[in-house]
């Protein structure tokens, strides 16, 4: 079964959201409006909140997973994605913010306490280390991410054309 609860919690889901039968959402998490999640992801908020904002999409095989609250951490590290985000295929999110309007290139990882602030492009590949942030309206990419370049009007419009492109591909998914 793709929703779980764990410990008597159950996701929490908004309006016209996509899960594959194949993909895991457990315990503590929150999806808004038109929320897609693709075939072998797992979203597993057992041990803290994970919170992904409305046409935001997690693509084949992302792994979204959380930090527990312990005594030199009492928040621990919970997940927050902001709305209209493309998250690439095999990305590891871990403990971190994404604010709106990012996309994420297929088999980055992110860690704990990380922010990506609105706006950034994160290539493919890049590994963002724990605690650092990243200014929006650039292009990011290594192992550690760099600030390669300012992002061009057509990067930046990719944002809300992935976002729509996704939503109608669940839809179809959806209607079928």
């Amino acid at each position: 079964m793709a929703i779980r609860s764990y410990k008597n919690i159950l996701p929490t889901l908004g309006a016209n959201v996509y899960i594959d039968e194949s993909a895991a959402v457990i315990g503590d998490v929150v999806l808004g409006d038109d929320v897609s999640v693709w075939p072998m992801c797992s979203v597993r908020g057992d041990v803290n909140g994970i919170r992904i904002g409305a046409r935001t999409n997690i693509q084949d095989g992302t792994v979204i997973h959380v930090t527990h609250r312990y005594k030199d951490l009492p928040q621990g590290h919970a997940v927050h994605i902001g709305a209209d985000v493309t998250v690439g295929h095999k990305v590891i999110i871990h403990g971190c913010t994404i604010e709106s309007r990012c996309l994420i290139g297929m088999g980055s990882l992110i860690l704990d306490g990380a922010i990506l602030r609105r706006g950034v492009f994160l290539g493919a590949g890049s590994l963002v280390a724990e605690g650092k942030e990243l200014e929006g309206g650039y292009l990011w990419m290594g192992r550690p991410a760099k600030k390669i370049r300012e992002l061009t009007a057509q990067e930046s419009a990719w944002f809300d054309y992935s976002a729509v492109h996704y939503v109608q591909l669940k839809n179809d998914y959806l209607n079928k």
